[in-house]
Order: structure tokens, then C-alpha cells, then sequence
């Protein structure tokens, strides 16, 4: 499976919405260069709160523009970066992936997926309603959440629009994501 980049993103501060640039350089082991998400352990602040020590499985945050295309189809305006993506993709079925998968992003770069973007109540902060929109229910009724999928750096390197992406699965049977 491949698929490209579409679109990528950072923020220094601790903001939402990330503003969308024209590169972005993974480091190995830490996530992207100048986010505010960078390092080796937690920094989103709820989890910071709960241990500081843990280590960062959220460097990197990867939603596919299908996503956006589905919340513009029900009224939803929101673009590349304003969920607190640092990359958007397209034709790579993210919530597909099986735990472990490896995303080698560009000439370089690796990604190690670690599991799905819990939706947040800041979803509804920024755009009412839009929490619910990137939540949904299988036939059996379980929770489907839709907002993307977070990764840590394998190997680093440069990351651009128009970047090829190609999945590499992991050994052994397939793996549903679950939230990290």
C-alpha cells in the first residue's frame, strides 16, 4: 500500500491547530523538529500531568485528507493542520494499519505506528460538533475514531508535500490500532 503526502504542519507552542509549512524534519527517537509534541517522553499535558516519565508515543500525528473530505461532505470546514496533525496524507488507509506497521515517509524518514489519536473534547472547543464527527460505530457497535494515528521516529529525515509514503506491515497477523 502507498499513498502520498499531502500536507505538513508543526507548532512550537502547545496550540490546536497546527500552521501548515512547506517541510518538516523527523528526528529519530524525539518526532518533529520545532513541534512542541518533540521528545523522548510525554508531552501532551494531560499525560505530562499524569507521569512526565512515560515514554512519547504521540511524536508524530498522521491524518488522511479522506478524513477532511468526509467532514467537508457534512459541513465541516477544516483543513490540513487544524486538528494538530504534523502530517495529512492520501491514499494510505490509516486506521487500517496493523499495530507496528512502519510508515517509510519520502527518501528517508520512518515512522513506527503506535496506535490511534484519541479524540478530544478541544475538537469541540475548536469546531462544534466535531467530535462526534470523527467518531463513529462498527456493525458490532464498537467506537470507531477516526482522527488519525500516532507514531514515533525510527529513522529521521526530511518530510514534504508530494512525498511518497509506503506501509510496511508487521510480521504475523494483522493487529486492530487501538488508542495510545
Amino acid at each position: 500500500m502507498s499513498g502520498l503526502v499531502t500536507s505538513v504542519s508543526r507548532s512550537a507552542g502547545h496550540t490546536f491547530s497546527k500552521p501548515v509549512c512547506d517541510g518538516v524534519r523527523l528526528l529519530a527517537g524525539l518526532g518533529v523538529e520545532g513541534d512542541a509534541h518533540l521528545g523522548e517522553t510525554v508531552k501532551h499535558r494531560s499525560r505530562v500531568a499524569r507521569d512526565p516519565s512515560r515514554p512519547n508515543l504521540r511524536q508524530v500525528h498522521l491524518i488522511h485528507a479522506e478524513l477532511h473530505d468526509e467532514l467537508a461532505r457534512a459541513g465541516f470546514a477544516v483543513s490540513a493542520g487544524q486538528m494538530g496533525e504534523n502530517i495529512t496524507t492520501r491514499g494510505v488507509d490509516l486506521l487500517g494499519l496493523s499495530a507496528g506497521a512502519l510508515l517509510r515517509i519520502g527518501g528517508r524518514a520512518v515512522v513506527h505506528v503506535t496506535g490511534l489519536r484519541n479524540p478530544c473534547v478541544q475538537l469541540d472547543d475548536f469546531m462544534p460538533g466535531l467530535m462526534a464527527a470523527v467518531l463513529d460505530r462498527d456493525e458490532h457497535g464498537h467506537v470507531v475514531r477516526k482522527a488519525g494515528v500516532m507514531g514515533v521516529v525510527v529513522t529521521g529525515g526530511e518530510v514534504r508535500p508530494g512525498d511518497e509514503v509506503l506501509v510496511e506491515p508487521p510480521q504475523g497477523p494483522h493487529v486492530p490500532l487501538t488508542p495510545v
